[in-house]
C-alpha cells in the first residue's frame, strides 16, 4: 500500500511522529516538498531526534529514504543532517536517496528572504528565514540551480557565478551585503562532491521499487494552510503541502496512491503570522507553561487555540483524507470543558469554510461547540477503549466533524505512545 501523510493544519502536527510509526509498514519514505525550513521531531526512548531535510523514517533500520524532486535542498544543511545522524550510529549508505533534480537553496536566498522580510515589517510573512521561499522563485522562474548542477563543477561554478553577480545587485538595493563568489563556490563543491554518493535519478528508482511491489510512503511537510495554493495566501510557504504535491514532487502518478492519512492535533497551533480563527490566549498559556508547543525548526513559541473543524473539514476535502492520526490528546488532559469551533460567523453570516480572502478569513469569529473534559492522565495508555469515556468521546466527535475515520491516536511524544483507534 502506497500512503500520502499530510498535514491537516499549519504545520507542525506531529508528523515526523507518525510517520515514525507507519514506516513500520512501508519500505520506502519519500519526501517531495519543502526544505530545511520544516522540523520533524521523534523520539524513541531517552533520544531526541530533529529531522530537516532527510526522512524520519531513516530512523527505522532497513528503510530507505528518498528525498525527491520537489524539494529544495541546501546542500551544506544536507550534510550538517547525514553527519549529525552518522554520529549516533545511523547509517545512511545505500539508505538514502536524494533527486538529481530537486533544485538548490543557496546563501543569496537567504540573505533575500532576510532582507525581504525586515523590509515587511508589520506585514511580515514569518518565515524561517531559510531561504525557501526564494529558491522556489527562482525555479518558477527557470534560473534555479539544480542538484545535477552541483554534480558538474564546471557547470555549477559558471552558472553561480552568473547568479551569485545577479543577486548581489538585488542584495544591494535592498541593503543587504554582497556575496563573495569564491567563498560560496568552495562550500558548496565541497559538500557537492561528499553528496555525490546519495545523488541519482529518483524518478527511475521509485518506479523500479513500485514494480517489485514495494510499499512506499510519502511524507509531508507543513500542513494544509501553509499551501501555496490553498493556504491563508499570502501567509503560506512555497510549495504544495497538500497530498497532490506527493505526486509532483516525487513524479510518482495519482492512480498508484493508495490513501491520504491526515494529521492534525486534538487542538490547533501554527507558528509565524496570518489569520487563526480559534487561537485561545489561555490555550497558549496552558500549552506553553507545560513546555510545550516551541517549533522544532525556529524554537519561536507556537500560537495556540482551541481545535478547528471548519479548517480539518477543508483539509479533509482538499487532500482527500481517508484516515486521521490525532497527535498531542495528553495536552488537554487538565482541562475541564474543552471547545471545538465548528463553524465561522463573518460579517454578521455564519460560514462552514475558510474564507479565501485572507482579510475576511481575519474577521471570522468561531461558533464553538463545548465538550465534557476527563481530567485525567493520557500519557500511559496504550488501547483506545481504556481512555477516559469523555476523550473517546471527543476522539470520535473530530473525526466526525472531519468528515474521515480515526485511525491513530497519540498521547505522547514517544514512539511506543501511539495506538490504533
Amino acid at each position: 500500500m502506497n500512503t500520502i501523510l499530510v498535514g491537516a493544519q499549519w504545520g507542525d502536527e506531529g508528523k515526523g511522529k507518525i510517520i515514525d510509526v507507519l514506516t513500520e509498514e512501508a519500505d520506502i519514505v519519500v519526501r517531495s516538498q519543502g526544505g530545511n525550513n520544516a522540523g520533524h521531531t521523534v523520539e524513541i526512548g531517552k533520544e531526541k531526534f530533529v529531522l530537516h531535510l532527510i526522512p524520519s523514517g531513516i530512523l527505522r533500520a532497513g528503510k530507505k529514504c528518498v528525498i525527491a524532486n520537489g524539494v529544495v535542498i541546501d546542500p551544506i544543511a544536507l550534510l550538517g543532517e547525514i553527519e549529525g545522524l552518522e554520529k549516533r550510529n545511523i547509517k545512511l549508505a545505500g539508505r538514502l536517496h536524494v533527486s538529481e533534480t530537486a533544485h538548490l537553496v543557496l546563501p543569496y536566498h537567504r540573505e533575500l528572504d532576510e532582507a525581504r522580510e525586515l523590509r515587511k515589517g508589520r506585514n511580515k510573512i514569518g518565515t524561517t528565514k531559510r531561504g525557501i521561499g526564494p529558491a522556489y522563485g527562482d525555479k518558477a522562474a527557470r534560473t534555479g540551480l539544480r542538484m545535477i548542477d552541483l554534480m558538474q563543477p564546471k557547470v555549477f561554478s559558471a552558472k553561480l557565478k552568473t547568479r551569485i553577480e545577479e543577486n548581489n545587485a538585488i542584495l544591494k538595493s535592498l541593503g543587504g551585503k554582497p556575496l563573495s563568489f569564491k567563498v560560496v563556490e568552495k562550500a558548496y563543491l565541497e559538500a557537492g562532491k561528499r553528496l555525490r554518493p546519495f545523488v541519482t535519478n529518483t524518478v527511475i528508482w521509485l518506479h523500479h521499487e513500485l514494480e517489485a511491489q514495494k510499499s512506499i510512503l510519502f511524507e509531508g511537510a507543513q500542513g494544509t494552510f501553509l499551501d501555496i495554493d490553498f493556504g491563508t495566501y499570502p501567509f503560506v510557504t512555497s510549495s504544495n503541502t497538500t497530498a497532490g504535491g506527493s505526486c509532483t514532487g516525487s513524479g510518482i502518478p495519482p492512480h498508484r496512491m493508495d490513501r491520504v492519512v491526515g494529521v492534525m492535533k486534538a487542538y490547533t497551533t501554527r507558528v509565524g503570522e496570518g489569520p487563526l480563527p480559534s487561537e485561545c490566549a489561555e490555550v497558549s498559556d496552558m500549552l506553553h507553561a507545560m513546555g510545550r508547543e516551541f517549533g522544532a525548526t525556529t524554537g519561536r513559541a507556537r500560537r495556540c487555540g482551541w481545535f478547528d473543524a471548519v479548517a480539518t473539514r477543508y483539509a479533509r476535502m482538499v487532500n482527500g483524507i481517508d484516515e486521521l492520526a490525532i497527535t498531542n490528546l495528553d495536552g488537554l488532559d487538565t482541562l475541564k470543558e474543552i471547545k471545538i469551533c465548528v463553524a465561522y460567523t463573518c460579517r454578521g453570516k455564519q460560514i462552514h469554510f475558510p474564507p479565501n480572502d485572507v482579510v475576511d478569513l481575519a474577521q471570522c469569529r468561531p461558533v464553538y461547540r463545548t465538550f465534557k473534559g476527563w481530567q485525567k492522565p493520557t500519557s500511559d495508555i496504550r488501547h483506545f477503549k481504556k481512555l477516559p469515556v469523555a476523550a473517546q468521546k471527543y476522539l470520535t466527535a473530530l473525526a466526525k466533524l472531519t468528515g474521515a475515520r480515526l485511525r491513530i491516536v497519540s498521547v505522547g511524544a514517544q514512539r511506543d505512545q501511539t495506538f490504533n483507534a
